[in-house]
């Protein structure tokens, strides 16, 4: 199931939601439509256990990163880890959670909000650690944990476009690196 999964993971992100078909699902997980139904529902449901899949894979450096003693440090490590994953050649170029909400008609709304919801839970993480941070004194008394969060997620989500293009791993560090300059002290 788990391999079957991936494959299909590496479909939706090569292919986004719209450009996988259940022809190009199917034979990348190496089963047939009835199965992929009773397994997954259908096409949507498949989606949202490969985004799980996608988050547990290759996400989860940022447990680790908004664990860290300074709030400087779980922003660096978030952007590095981005910056490394995204850059990673064995991924497909991009971060599936943007490469899919890039486009999509209404009979896409349904995923386009499983995707914003996503991402907003990403935004709500590193404020929870930022506020975290303010209270404990690591952020000056003037930081806006709320901005500051969503400035983090965007330089990663723009890093993610970039990487979509075809900037390479240095070329995304230098983006980390400077993004990290504008940080509050």
């Amino acid at each position: 199931m788990d391999q079957a999964l991936d494959r299909a993971l590496d479909v939706f992100w090569r292919k986004g939601y719209e450009g996988a078909t259940l022809c190009d699902l199917t034979a990348a997980m190496g089963i047939n439509p009835p199965s992929l139904y009773a397994a997954f529902g259908n096409k949507e449901g498949l989606f949202r256990k490969a985004l799980d899949r996608y988050e547990a894979k290759h996400a989860a450096f940022w447990n680790e990163a908004l664990a860290a003693p300074t709030a400087y440090e779980a922003v660096k490590q978030l952007l590095e880890g981005s910056a490394d994953s995204l850059g990673d050649k064995r991924n497909p170029r991009g971060c599936l959670l943007v490469q899919a909400a890039l486009c999509g008609g209404e009979e896409c709304d349904s995923v386009t909000k499983e995707l914003s919801s996503r991402r907003d839970a990403s935004v709500a993480l590193i404020r929870e650690r930022l506020k975290r941070a303010k209270r404990e004194g690591d952020l000056p008394a003037g930081a806006d944990p709320g901005g500051l969060a969503r400035f983090v997620v965007t330089v990663i989500h723009g890093m993610a476009v970039q990487a979509a293009s075809g900037a390479n791993r240095k070329q995304l560090d230098v983006v980390a690196k400077t993004a990290l300059r504008a940080w509050p002290e």
